[in-house]
């Protein structure tokens, strides 16, 4: 059971332990009522604390209950989260018997009624690492229902025309017997404690239900039986999938495939059969291939169905099960009993009811869906060079925590100047509120964030802005729900959930590197290359993805061991190969697609990927992630020591192009401000620890991290210098537990962003959004920052940056000089100019009479300079204030116009190249013809009669 409670536990330095604990335990009085008061109590000495890292005898209960049938949950137990349980559920230790006990009465504790069965286990405050004991089930009730055979919600394999056995026996006397079989009473007994029914010449499936009534009191036992159905050998149709294989032709129609090596037959249970799916469901298998499959008729166009296989294996390994019950691998859309009542109706309207009586996720299958209705077709993605990636993570970004936040944010986007968004996981994962690292269905997006059409409507508004779009992806591995996880698993105390299997095609039994976490994929397999590519395809095709970031690439390999970090970190020829192959496969999806690797590895193996099929029109090469947060932390802090920011340049790592997506903060690191406050320099009254100084401190951090040549990543808020922990829990206490694997609260569903009454109106916060803003329209509208960067190889907290594009002219912008002082006082800042003359600040266009190129410059604490040969380009005067002016039609087809006077409108390519100059007298009505230009993304530079800058983009289609 607590497989389907436990939905949350992710970190990419998470360590696997097999920490848990078979305890011996005691239940006071015996036999008990759901309003009685009873003692459960722990036996010490079966119990190793220090195992469970527990110095105090301080160890908890976690709960769950039943119904009266056993099989639906019930009950709010104060247990508190997995890795924090509450001191309502401590138990008490005593030191004279060397036991811990705990009282409740089980009404109250459970906080319902009805209660059939109460579940529990112990476990340390913190149980992340396996730390907990078996689950202990216990019945409640002074009459009770033993069904002695069958075993009770079991499924039982039997040939066609064999006779099934079904007895029982009850306490406290007599009681009456029902026998239902598919819904229809076969058999009743009116008064026996022992009851007992053969069922003769059993030739179809039968779900059954024996019904025992004593009094007031009625108890249900389900269980059934699955008819070997001898499945048919026939050539499946050619030109099918694994999953759903829509009939373009004829929406009453629709064949599924199912790979499923080593099992004997499969059912197709779902809406369309009532559940009970007859010989007429049962796969058929192809005798080349050796998958199953079967077309479902019938359907009705527009209608949701939904769906399971039952995947049989008549001679299972042990603990093993002989049937599994399992939503599609491949499907796109799945309904979970576990999770789907938590997703609120403003996030996803009218979603499908999961089946009632089912178990386990279900597929939906809908013919006749009407397509989405794209706006953007012909998206030209920003260069890799000048992407500058804003990640967020949708649950933490706005109060209601979906798509629709970002949609209604897309302004705060599109005046921060980025040009592309990277979504953690989306995917299908475990529970409601997580990161969506703990991935079980791949192709699927889950659906809290909101529905399939409502991404695509995000994808759809940031194309029509110039952003592009990028998954995170976590493909080196699935949770326990995943199907093929669940059809090959180890699973011994039978609640449908466990480990994969020697036998399992696709996952490894024990993790093949050190950062294991859920199930770790065999990506040698050929089975599992299939499974990633129709992922890949999935993402590109139907959603149009414009890339994906890769998480933990180092699990990518088949040559290591769950204990050798030395291997997992080292050069390993296989994870070289077939991640090029998956990159080799978006490529040939779309030529431009975005590969990154959250890799994090040695240089030489990172520059296998990096140079890779770089000189290729178009450019290729796989960006990888680029962590400096420690070396860009201490500057922020003040401290010189570890500073050394020189490995944010492309060519310090041996990467031929500017593949290295640099960052100063992720998802994965505590935020900079937080450690400004927390442990920052100070020096007389300039205090870094001071909010409002190390606020100051982060326009200085982005001159010298979006500026350096080669594609960037912001966290999300850090343009807003959040000084949340990532360790802040969802009470608003911050807890980083250091002495724990992955941190308290750190998944945590962080407190509500503070949008307006404390961001959005405080200058110390928009001063650094408007900066960077300003930093990152230098970025990717002036060739400069696609020239060389040269950079001192030294810790510093003055910081010298060298800028220049050879291929410029000497009347363009070509050089620039960076320079910032992250002291606690003010300092003279070596410079070292390239010539003499008037340099300009890019900032703000004043400007400098360099005529000593070494003369220093004197900066105050936490201030920076941006220099340049020249005036920006395209620089945006009153930046601060934003823009009114309005560019319509965009995407643009042949002309567009302004909505406010201008005398002069310039059009640039997207590379900074002037390709069409317009003067329109100030005319309103002025149509700007473009038909001629090549599709893509532009640039507009209009002036006004005060010589007024206003820099728009547009899309020509």
């Amino acid at each position: 059971m607590k497989k389907t409670l436990l939905l949350f536990f992710l970190l990419l330095s998470v360590f696997s332990f097999a920490q848990q604990q078979t305890v011996t335990y005691s239940v006071s009085p015996g036999s008990f009522e759901e309003t009685t008061s009873i003692t459960i109590t722990i036996n010490g000495s079966s119990i190793n604390e220090a195992t469970w890292g527990v110095t105090d005898h301080s160890l908890y209960m976690w709960a769950w209950a039943f119904d009266t049938n056993d099989t639906t949950q019930k009950g709010t137990p104060d247990n508190g989260s997995w890795e924090n349980s509450t001191e309502a559920s401590k138990f008490t230790y005593n030191s004279a018997t060397d036991t811990y006990t705990k009282t409740i009465v089980p009404t109250t504790y459970y906080n319902t009624t009805g209660i059939g069965r109460i579940g529990f286990l112990i476990k340390a405050k913190n149980g992340t690492g396996d730390k907990k004991s078996q689950d202990i089930l216990v019945e409640v009730g002074s009459f009770q229902v033993t069904l002695t055979s069958p075993v009770e919600n079991s499924a039982t394999i039997i040939s066609s025309g064999s006779n099934f056995n079904i007895t029982a026996t009850n306490t406290n006397g007599a009681a009456s017997y029902s026998l239902k079989a598919n819904g229809v009473v076969i058999n009743t007994n009116s008064s026996t404690s022992s009851y007992s029914f053969t069922a003769s010449g059993v030739t179809s499936n039968q779900s059954y239900e024996l019904i025992a009534v004593q009094g007031a009191t009625t108890i249900s036992k389900k269980f059934s039986v699955v008819v070997n159905p001898n499945t048919v050998s026939e050539a499946m149709p050619t030109g099918l999938v694994d999953g759903i294989n829509y009939n373009s032709a004829d929406a009453t129609k629709a064949t599924l495939v199912l790979d499923a090596p080593l099992k004997d037959f499969v059912y197709v249970a779902g809406s369309f059969n009532n559940w009970q799916p007859t010989s007429a469901y049962a796969m058929k298998k192809d005798p080349t291939s050796g998958k199953f499959w079967l077309e479902i008729t019938g359907l009705v166009s527009g209608v949701n169905n939904t769906y399971q296989y039952w995947v049989v294996d008549t001679t299972p390994l042990a603990n093993s099960p002989s049937l599994v019950k399992t939503a599609d691998p491949y499907s796109t859309l799945v309904l979970s009993p576990y999770d789907d009542s938590g997703i609120p109706a403003a996030s996803y309207p009218n979603i499908p009811a999961y089946p009632a009586g089912q178990q386990f996720e279900v597929t939906v299958l809908k013919t006749g869906q009407t397509p989405y209705n794209w706006q953007v077709t012909n998206f030209v993605k920003p260069a890799k060079e000048k992407l500058v990636v804003y990640e967020v993570l949708v649950r933490d970004f706005d109060a209601a925590r979906n798509y629709q936040s970002l949609i209604d944010k897309i302004d705060y986007f599109k005046n921060l100047k980025i040009n592309a968004i990277e979504l953690m996981p989306v995917m299908e994962f475990e529970g409601n509120e997580s990161w969506g690292y703990n991935t079980s269905f791949h192709m699927a997006l889950d659906k809290f964030y909101g529905s399939s059409d409502k991404l695509k409507e995000l994808i759809d508004v940031f194309h029509q802005n110039g952003i592009a779009v990028i998954l995170d992806v976590a493909l080196n591995h699935a949770f326990g729900r995943n199907p093929m996880v669940r059809m090959w698993m180890n699973d011994p105390d039978g609640d449908g959930f466990g480990s994969p299997t020697a036998e399992n095609p696709y996952f490894n039994t024990v993790a093949k590197h050190t950062y294991s976490v859920g199930e770790d994929f065999n990506h040698q397999s050929l089975k599992t290359q299939y499974y990633v590519e129709r992922v890949i395809k999935q993402w590109i095709q139907e959603y149009k993805i414009d890339g994906f970031r890769w998480d933990l690439t180092k699990g990518f390999t088949q040559a290591c061991t769950a204990s050798d970090e030395s291997c997992t970190n080292g050069y390993q020829q296989d994870r070289v190969d077939i991640l090029k192959k998956y990159a080799d496969y978006s490529w040939s999806l779309d030529p431009t697609h975005y590969t990154i690797f959250e890799h994090l590895g040695t240089d030489t193996e990172e520059q296998q990927w990096a140079n890779y099929r770089i000189a290729e029109t178009p450019s290729k090469g796989i960006m990888m992630w680029g962590k400096m947060t420690d070396q860009y932390n201490q500057l922020s802090m003040g401290y010189a020591s570890s500073s050394n920011i020189s490995r944010m340049l492309s060519s310090n790592r041996g990467f031929t192009a500017n593949r290295l997506m640099g960052y100063a903060e992720s998802h994965d690191e505590e935020r900079l401000m937080y450690k400004n406050i927390q442990y920052g320099a100070s020096n007389g009254a300039y205090n870094v620890k001071t909010l409002n100084t190390a606020l100051s401190r982060m326009s200085a951090i982005g001159a010298v991290s979006l500026l350096v040549p080669g594609p960037k990543m912001i966290w999300h808020f850090g343009e807003l210098g959040w000084e949340k922990s990532i360790y802040t829990c969802n009470d608003g206490t911050v807890n980083d537990a250091s002495a724990t694997i992955s941190g308290d609260c750190k998944l945590d569903t962080k407190p509500q962003p503070q949008w307006v009454n404390n961001w959005l109106g405080d200058s110390n916060r928009n001063k650094i959004y408007n900066d960077w803003a300003k930093m990152i329209t230098l970025k990717t509208v002036e060739p400069v920052f696609l020239g060389t960067a040269t950079m001192t190889n030294a810790n510093s907290l003055t910081v010298n940056i060298k800028i220049t594009n050879a291929s410029l002219s000497s009347t363009q912008l070509k050089d620039v000089v960076i320079l910032a002082n992250f002291d606690t006082s003010a300092q003279n800042v070596a410079t070292g100019f390239p010539y003499t003359g008037t340099w300009y600040n890019l900032m703000d266009n004043t400007t400098i009479n360099v005529t000593d190129v070494n003369a220093a410059i004197n900066l105050p604490a936490g201030e920076y300079r941006i220099y340049g040969n020249k005036t920006a380009n395209l620089a945006i005067d009153d930046f601060e204030k934003g823009s009114s002016v309005s560019l319509y039609p965009n995407p643009v087809s042949n002309y567009f116009t302004l909505n406010n006077a201008f005398t002069k409108v310039q059009v640039y390519s997207i590379s900074g190249q002037l390709v069409k100059s317009f003067n329109s007298n100030g005319n309103t009505d002025f149509q700007f013809g473009v038909s001629e230009l090549q599709t893509g993304l532009y640039i507009v530079k209009a002036s006004d009669e005060n010589n007024k800058t206003q820099v728009m983009k547009f899309i020509k289609k």
